[in-house]
Formats: C-alpha cells, structure tokens, sequence
C-alpha cells in the first residue's frame, strides 16, 4: 500500500532537498515501486555527449529513495547502504527514466532494483541495485 503520491514526493523532495528537486519528476507510484524521469542537463553529460555515471547512480538512488517513501512515508533520514550498478550500453543525451521495484522492504532495510532507459527506447542503459537503511521511529 503506498502513503505518498506523486504530488506529496514532489513537495518532499522540495522541501527537504531543493539543491536537486528540478532535476527529478515521479512519473507514477505503483504497488511495489515508482516510475521516475531525470532532466539531464549539460551538466550531466561526459566528454562524447553521454549521460555521465554519477548521473545515472544519482536516478537510481534517487528512484528507491522515492519508491521507499511512497511505502513509509516522509523519512528525510533513510540512507543508502549499498548500490551496484550495470552499465550495459551507452545512454543517449537526454532525458532518463527509472523503473523502480522494492523487492523486499522490511523494518529496517529496504531492497530495490532500478532499470534506467533514455526516455523513448525500451532497452535499458543500466540496472542498479540498491539497499536503504531505515531510521528505528523514535
């Protein structure tokens, strides 16, 4: 069951983490995950007009993060604790979409994959899989 809209994700991100908010849109929230796009800048591209790494961890990272909070709510202090990442072909220099799926979210942990693709192909650039630490509720 989720707790957080696309809307209520946005006014989070706003809120809590304004230095990166116009980078990222929720697409969609789902059962078991949400759908993401990164606005790839000029800033976000490497030497040869690819789409840089930092920038594809920061989608995925940023794909769990989301999709943990449309489960749990609005917890600022949920932390990643681990990510590996598959560069499997070279992104075009635009926009990206993140495929989010929680896996297993438990009290503590939460683990996800993410399936980043330039925006209008359907062949993925890279596959993350992540792990979040969640806060014990005080």
């Amino acid at each position: 069951m989720t707790v957080m809209t696309v809307d209520d994700l946005h006014a989070f991100m706003t809120q809590e983490f304004p230095q990166v908010a116009e980078d990222f849109e929720v697409l969609q929230v789902h059962a078991d995950g949400v759908t993401i796009r990164m606005k790839i800048a000029e800033r976000h591209l490497r030497p040869g007009g690819t789409v840089s790494g930092p920038s594809m961890f920061a989608l995925a990272d940023c794909g769990l993060y989301f999709a943990l909070l449309s489960q749990i709510g609005p917890v600022a202090l949920a932390v990643t604790t681990n990510c590996s990442i598959d560069f499997m072909r070279k992104p075009e220099p635009g926009n990206l979409i993140g495929k989010t799926t929680i896996h297993k979210l438990g009290k503590t942990l939460c683990v996800g994959d993410v399936m980043i693709y330039s925006e209008g192909s359907d062949k993925p650039v890279a596959r993350a899989s992540l792990t979040y630490a969640i806060p014990p509720k005080r």
